[in-house]
C-alpha cells in the first residue's frame, strides 16, 4: 500500500482541516468566508476523487470499451461549484452590509458593539 497513491485523499484532509481552522480561529468575516471556500473545495476534491474510475471511459456505447466511468459525481460537483459561488457572493454582500452597519468586519468588535446596546 503506497501512501502516495492516496495523495488526493491526504490533500482533502489537509484542506478540510485548514479551512475548518480558519473558520474557527479567525475573527475577520472575510477570512471566515475564505475558510469556508477552502473547506468546500476539499469536499469537491473528495467527490471527484471517489468518482474517478481508473481505466474507465466516457459512457458512450462502443464495442471495444468494457469499463465505463460514471459522470454523475462530476456533474454534481459542477452544480455545487455554481451554488458555492452564489453563496460566497451572498456572504460577501452580507459582510459589506455588516461593515456599513457596524464599521468593522471583525467578529469581536461586532459582538462588543451589540453588548453595549
Amino acid at each position: 500500500m503506497d501512501v502516495l497513491s492516496y495523495f488526493n485523499y491526504w490533500a482533502v484532509v489537509v484542506l478540510m482541516m485548514l479551512g475548518f481552522f480558519i473558520v474557527i480561529a479567525r475573527a475577520n468575516l472575510v477570512k471566515k468566508l475564505i475558510g469556508l471556500n477552502i473547506f468546500q473545495t476539499s469536499v469537491f476534491i473528495l467527490y471527484i476523487s471517489a468518482g474517478k474510475v481508473i481505466g474507465g471511459s466516457a459512457p458512450i456505447l462502443s464495442d471495444d470499451v468494457t469499463l465505463y466511468s460514471n459522470p454523475l459525481p462530476h456533474v454534481l460537483i459542477l452544480t455545487a461549484i455554481v451554488v458555492g459561488i452564489a453563496t460566497t457572493s451572498v456572504g460577501l454582500a452580507l459582510v459589506i452590509r455588516i461593515h456599513a452597519a457596524y464599521g468593522s468586519v471583525n467578529q469581536n468588535d461586532i459582538l462588543k458593539q451589540d453588548q453595549q446596546c
